[in-house]
């Protein structure tokens, strides 16, 4: 699942556009991004702004998170958590 403080309608808009599958969640208010630690102080060419630190969280069978990739960058990362899910 991936969640974003943006608008549902934006995150509809944004699945449909790349075909994903999986669900995408709306927490505008920031409580589960808080909750987590990802709404932070970020800085983009000297610019300072509060935003979401993309981040993966894997979710064991028990609940309770498994594994964390912090500060994700795409390339390759779906296949890293693939592979950490199925040795779970």
């Amino acid at each position: 699942m991936g969640i974003s403080a943006d608008p549902v309608a934006a995150l509809d808009r944004f699945k449909s556009k790349h075909k994903l599958t999986i669900a995408l969640a709306s927490d505008e208010a920031h409580k589960v991004l808080d909750a987590y630690g990802v709404w932070q102080q970020k800085t983009l060419y000297g610019r300072k702004f509060i935003g979401i630190v993309r981040t993966t969280f894997l979710i064991g069978p028990n609940g309770r998170i498994a594994h964390v990739w912090p500060k994700v960058s795409v390339a390759g990362h779906a296949q890293e958590v693939l592979a950490a899910a199925k040795a779970l």
